[in-house]
């Protein structure tokens, strides 16, 4: 009975409870939905930032280009999923999000 517990606790011990890692510990992204609306996508780009460092965002840095709420959206809710620690709720924004296995990086904007 010993040797089953200890066994247990081995097994138990290694898992992430929560938290989106794959195997080969394979990196995510979390990204707007393609279908949220307008709307949907200020509302979580307002949230995000308000919790997380979005200055990247702004005219002229990395991330501002294209200049448009599905890309600021990506990037804000991404940061806001990575700041928290990848957690599969933390790329929810009212179904609006999905977990990307794909980076989804371009020219100079690099995704954390």
């Amino acid at each position: 009975m010993a040797k089953a517990t200890v066994i247990l606790f081995l097994l138990l011990s290694h898992i992430s409870v929560g938290t989106l890692v794959l195997a080969n510990e394979q990196k995510t992204w979390c990204v707007a939905k393609p279908s949220s609306d307008e709307k949907t996508l200020q509302e979580n780009i307002n949230y995000a930032c308000s919790q997380v460092d979005c200055r990247i965002l702004q005219k002229g840095c990395t991330c501002s280009s294209p200049d448009n709420l599905m890309n600021h959206a990506s990037i804000a809710m991404n940061l806001y999923y990575q700041a928290k620690g990848r957690n599969h709720w933390n790329c929810h924004f009212g179904n609006s999000a999905l977990v990307v296995l794909t980076d989804p990086s371009y020219v100079s904007c690099i995704y954390e």
